[in-house]
């Protein structure tokens, strides 16, 4: 008989994943193809079940069949989200009519899989569904910024990216087009990874034509793209209240691709129009020097872009700060807002972070 150091040990599991399937064939094969990914996967057959499973089982994600005996997949997960608001869910149907499509997202759950689900897909978004509970868990945002151009997202957002940073989150910044109308292609590139480095951010730089970045494709791949490659749970974009039509197009297609991200939001550019409406005002007092040295990262263009001037990026979070519960303030559109509520920081904190 072996002793306790002749034991392997246990190889740790990707995940636990509980399965609603009253089919015990559809069942039986996403078992078998989760526990050959390294997954920790069980099924029941309806809702009872499912709820006596969670209340002696940690799971970390959960996929539900809609058309389950009793309780419906829908009721399901509306009663899991109230008892269990970060475990994550997806809903699973063979019926993938666009109606049932818009009922799963307007449920509130993190996914919808039409059937039949290959395995690879079935993998990937488990992988996702596991990484976003866990984040949750551990109170770590994944922040994704959305520009037209660079500049946009740092003239923006740069306050409030700052802030993610200095909270232990994990962000990226992912513009559209070079800007080649402003300046030199590769100047204008080479700005934009050096404003990503002081934000602390991962850069994701697209090379669409600027002055007709379009609102449907190739726009909405590239930004679908980045969600799944990064799994935000926050997205910043443009507002649709906008002068500039990449600007506005943008703001389109993000609102297409992301609209499965459980927080979301809307920031000012220059060239926003007096119907820019924000509801939340953020602190960024600690961060408005700072943010100053990123938007001055854009060197070819503090000589032809007068919004550029760090004094009027000064004056402006000024302004809005007059809404908020600080000096300085980013203005934010609100798309929709699961976020969690964090202690504000003071400026002592963040220069102790520098």
């Amino acid at each position: 008989m072996p002793t306790s150091d002749d034991t392997e040990p246990e190889t740790p599991s990707r995940g636990r994943v509980l399965i609603v399937e009253d089919d015990k064939a559809t069942s039986r094969y996403l078992v078998v193809a989760l526990e050959r990914a390294g997954f920790s996967a069980a099924s029941v057959g309806d809702a009872v079940e499912a709820e006596r499973h969670l209340q002696s089982v940690d799971c970390e994600a959960l996929l539900v069949d809609i058309g389950l005996p009793g309780a419906s997949g829908f009721d399901l997960v509306r009663e899991m989200k109230a008892a269990h608001p970060h475990l994550p869910m997806a809903l699973m149907t063979a019926d993938a009519s666009m109606d049932v499509a818009v009922r799963a997202l307007r449920s509130e759950v993190d996914d919808f899989l039409p059937k039949p689900i290959e395995p690879k897909a079935l993998i990937d978004q488990v992988e996702r569904l596991v990484r976003r509970g866990r984040m949750a868990q551990a109170g770590v945002e994944r922040v994704l910024a959305i520009g037209a151009h660079p500049a946009d997202v740092e003239m923006g957002v740069g306050g409030i990216l700052l802030w993610h940073r200095f909270m232990g989150d994990e962000l990226a910044v992912a513009t559209m087009t070079h800007g080649a109308h402003d300046g030199a292609v590769e100047a204008r590139a080479r700005e934009a990874e050096h404003a990503a480095e002081l934000l602390g951010a991962r850069l994701l730089l697209h090379n669409l034509e600027d002055g007709h970045v379009s609102e449907s494709e190739p726009t909405v791949s590239l930004i679908e793209g980045a969600i799944e490659e990064f799994a935000p749970t926050v997205v910043y974009t443009h507002s649709w209240n906008d002068q500039h039509q990449d600007h506005r197009n943008v703001h389109r297609a993000s609102m297409v691709a992301a609209r499965r991200v459980p927080s979301m939001f809307c920031y000012e550019s220059p060239s926003a129009t007096v119907d820019f409406r924000p509801a939340k005002f953020t602190a960024i007092d600690p961060f408005l020097e700072r943010k100053i040295d990123v938007v001055e990262s854009y060197v070819s263009q503090i000589d032809v872009r007068p919004d550029l001037d760090p004094e009027l990026v000064r004056s402006t979070s000024r302004y809005w700060g007059r809404f908020g519960d600080s000096r300085f303030c980013e203005p934010l559109e609100v798309v929709r807002d699961r976020s969690r509520d964090r202690s504000a920081v003071t400026a002592e904190d963040a220069s102790a972070s520098a």
